[in-house]
């Protein structure tokens, strides 16, 4: 646990032999209790005190050595961490020139991170598809966007309650088996995220280029269209089958 907030391995070892004994050790007794070589052990003893995770005395001109209580150890690494966090926000990032380059990026909470960021930097506008489980822990953010004035527009896959009156929902039908998973951001109307799944997972790609941007704009409202031409006509086109049949061949 200790080496996962960078401490090595003997530094590990040399402060766990110290808080687990109740009493202070000199330096022989932590080679033996930490198994750390003895070539080794001040070195370490020294990094740690510098680090504050270890206390040092003289005694009959002897040096003794105890632990950094846990209790304080766990304060001192929050404390970091957290400070460590507010200085990564504190980060001013210089805005690119447009980037019409297509990045591609892996892994569904990679994506989904970076949607989320997306949306919460998004100055105007917010056009989102997705279904409707994944859209449901987005709805506070996605409706503090719209109560600050910004423009939402939702399409959802599967049934949601909102606030955001641009939303349209889809519910799949018996029939529908060409619905995939995917999803659709476009944020500003100058940047979009298009994701799916393919055989090792989820996939997407990223782009502020143009044509794409618009084409996936185009996209969002062509499922929205055929969301609500469904929904208004779904008796009348449920009975045309060579209509049916085609309409559940779309993948919205």
């Amino acid at each position: 646990m200790l080496q996962q907030f960078g401490f090595t391995q003997y530094e590990s070892q040399v402060y766990t032999s110290l808080i687990t004994v109740s009493q202070p050790l000199d330096a022989t007794a932590i080679v033996k209790r930490s198994g750390v070589p003895r070539s080794k052990v001040y070195e370490v003893i020294t990094k740690l005190i510098e680090k504050g995770l270890v206390l040092e005395a003289f005694v009959e001109k002897k040096r003794q050595y105890t632990g950094l209580p846990m209790e304080a150890l766990i304060e001192k690494l929050t404390t970091n961490f957290e400070a460590n966090i507010e200085e990564l926000k504190n980060i001013e990032v210089e805005e690119m020139e447009v980037d019409d380059r297509v990045w591609t990026l892996r892994e569904d909470q990679s994506i989904l991170s970076i949607m989320k960021d997306l949306m919460e930097g998004a100055k105007q506008s917010i056009h989102l598809s997705l279904w409707a489980d994944e859209m449901k822990a987005l709805l506070p953010l996605l409706e503090e966007v719209y109560n600050s004035g910004r423009e939402v527009h939702l399409h959802a896959v599967g049934s949601i309650q909102t606030v955001i009156p641009n939303t349209s929902v889809l519910i799949p039908t018996q029939g529908h088996d060409s619905l995939e998973r995917s999803r659709i951001l476009i944020v500003d109307e100058k940047e979009m995220i298009f994701a799916g799944i393919e055989e090792h997972g989820w996939q997407a790609i990223r782009t502020q280029s143009k044509p794409l941007v618009t084409f996936f704009t185009e996209f969002f409202y062509h499922d929205v269209v055929l969301t609500k031409i469904t929904q208004r006509y779904h008796e009348l086109i449920m009975k045309d089958e060579e209509v049916r049949h085609m309409l559940l061949k779309l993948k919205y």
